[in-house]
């Protein structure tokens, strides 16, 4: 598709292809099956296909290196399975079961339009309104874009800005308020033409979610609870991590240091951009969630009347689930992966859209410090999977997804999925081995820095982002991001005057080269960041900042 295999945290969005490695296995953790969708449903059994889906599950978390994992299938309104496989977290005895909360990061996108299609039925707006007919102060670089953007291009990743761009805003955590993230967005470089294409983003999602606060007086995480969490009965799901509290069933996220060790990470609470990836929620409350969307949002019958209720409108659905942005389709990277690639391939408001083995897909992934995940839908069949992992690995939620897709959609063949994608898996990594190797080529090792490294240090300053402090400490260059606690590491010369940044915290996966230019008295006038690495995540969007140095009186941001 059109990102990188490896890019699987906030954004996640090329779930065909998506992986990453491992080795690990545990006893599965089982939960009883749960209270009827609606009156009179029962849980229908297993289709023969996954008879030995435990046993198959448990083999994607042993190569893929994955310790726990949830999934549940619902078939035509009912719940065909709910089942947790390994641990929470690393070194520690809690299972993973079926109401273990996992963040589900960029599968949140998709409550955003909801909500916001929710709004438009109370005529509280209009999802072809401008933006600015509700956030006057709206803006974007281009003035034509800020006119022209409406409510429904904020879900659709067709804005004109670059992949990720604007994530380091929010990822990983700063201090910045939601507000300001927005603020801050009339500086982030928009590279395209405006609805020409399609790169994903998450920061127009701050935008919808301030949206949503302005239409419906409440506050993001209010509404989203108010009007989709209680009718749809998600009593498990939470906002964000800190409406998590001691002794809850909740996976802890793991990820590998130095893309080899894997580590448990702190728990994140995203609070400067919550509409784009903040809920936490279990298999058994998105196996409620599918069941919802598979029934044109109907919800289940309550009541002495037996009246059906509505979380919106089939016309809402039919908006959210149609085509807005279509996407390039390219070559698979292993040709086992063939089967996968779609005959079509696009985006709509807050979902993937394509096809396998003639239907539909309706689909979203998401990546988050530490967790991964996967919701498919199949409308014709009224089909649903979802994938919940504590690790960084799109293999394993992929492998695990079309294995469960086939049992209804090509029962006659079982494909080992999990061998497939660990060929692809082995396949990127060698490309990023290879890419390493050509930069060590390159590399004049005989080169030194054209200034002292005191002549580097200071303070500079990106339009959009804020601060970036160099210092000299202990005879080394140390960079700090001044909104951003993690993103804090040590300089190395690499060649010229051009450094690299390794991070303190190994589990981000995100050194960087640090390159200086030098005007014609030999001063600083800009630096410039690259990733080292095509396996960082696209959300460390270096690459967009523009660092010019600041007088001293100057550096208050």
């Amino acid at each position: 598709m059109t990102q990188p295999v490896f890019s699987m945290r906030l954004a996640a969005a090329c779930a065909l292809l998506f992986a990453t490695t491992g080795a690990l296995a545990q006893t599965p953790a089982q939960r009883p099956l749960p209270p009827p969708v609606s009156t009179g449903d029962t849980a229908r059994p297993l289709p023969a296909q996954l008879a030995d889906f435990g046993a198959y599950v448990d083999s994607a978390r042993k190569t893929f290196d994955v310790p726990g994992i949830a999934v549940a299938i619902v078939k035509d309104g009912r719940v065909v399975m709910e089942q947790g496989w390994g641990l929470r977290e690393l070194g520690k005895k809690d299972k993973v079961d079926a109401g273990t909360l996992f963040a589900i990061a960029s599968n949140t996108k998709a409550f955003t339009a909801a909500a916001l299609q929710q709004l438009q039925e109370q005529g509280k707006l209009d999802m072809d309104d401008r933006v600015i007919d509700h956030l006057p102060w709206f803006r974007m670089s281009d003035a034509y874009v800020t006119h022209e953007m409406r409510i429904r291009d904020l879900l659709a990743h067709r804005s004109g800005l670059s992949l990720g761009a604007g994530d380091l805003l929010y990822w990983p955590p700063t201090d910045y308020t939601t507000k300001d993230v927005v603020e801050r967005l009339a500086k982030v470089p928009i590279k395209n033409s405006f609805r020409a294409g399609y790169a994903y983003d998450n920061i127009l999602f701050a935008v919808a979610t301030l949206v949503i606060e302005q239409a419906s007086g409440q506050s993001y995480a209010d509404y989203v609870r108010t009007h989709i969490f209680e009718p749809v009965g998600m009593d498990e799901s939470l906002i964000d991590k800190t409406y998590l509290k001691g002794g809850m069933d909740v996976a802890t996220g793991h990820a590998k240091a130095d893309f080899k060790d894997l580590r448990p990470v702190p728990p994140m609470a995203w609070l400067n951009d919550p509409g784009a990836g903040g809920i936490y929620s279990s298999v058994h409350d998105m196996a409620k969630w599918m069941n919802v969307q598979l029934a044109g949002g109907k919800l289940p019958a309550t009541g002495a009347d037996g009246k059906a209720r509505r979380l919106f409108s089939e016309k809402s659905q039919h908006e959210m689930w149609s085509m807005l942005t279509p996407i390039g389709i390219n070559k698979p990277q292993v040709p086992e992966l063939a089967p996968l690639t779609p005959d079509f391939f696009g985006y709509g408001e807050s979902w993937f859209l394509s096809d396998y083995r003639g239907k539909k897909l309706v689909w979203h992934t998401g990546g988050w410090p530490g967790m991964v995940s996967r919701v498919t839908l199949v409308p014709e069949l009224k089909l649903g999977v979802v994938v919940l992992t504590n690790a960084e690995s799109g293999a394993a939620f992929n492998a695990i997804t079309y294995r469960a897709l086939d049992a209804y959609l090509n029962p006659g063949k079982k494909t080992d999925w999990v061998a497939v994608y660990d060929k692809a898996v082995k396949h990127a990594q060698a490309k990023a081995d290879d890419s390493m190797a050509t930069h060590e080529a390159a590399r004049d090792k005989d080169s030194k820095p054209s200034l002292p490294l005191e002549g580097y240090a200071g303070t500079y300053r990106d339009p959009w982002y804020g601060n970036v402090i160099v210092s000299r400490e202990g005879g080394k260059l140390r960079l700090r991001f001044s909104h951003t606690p993690q993103l804090v590491g040590t300089m190395t010369p690499w060649q010229h005057d051009t450094f690299t940044v390794r991070w303190d915290d190994r589990t981000l996966n995100a050194d960087a080269f640090v390159t200086f230019a030098l005007d014609e008295d030999g001063h600083v006038r800009e630096a410039r960041m690259e990733p080292i690495s095509p396996l960082t995540d696209f959300s460390f969007d270096f690459q967009d900042l523009r660092l010019a140095p600041v007088k001293t009186d100057e550096s208050a941001d």
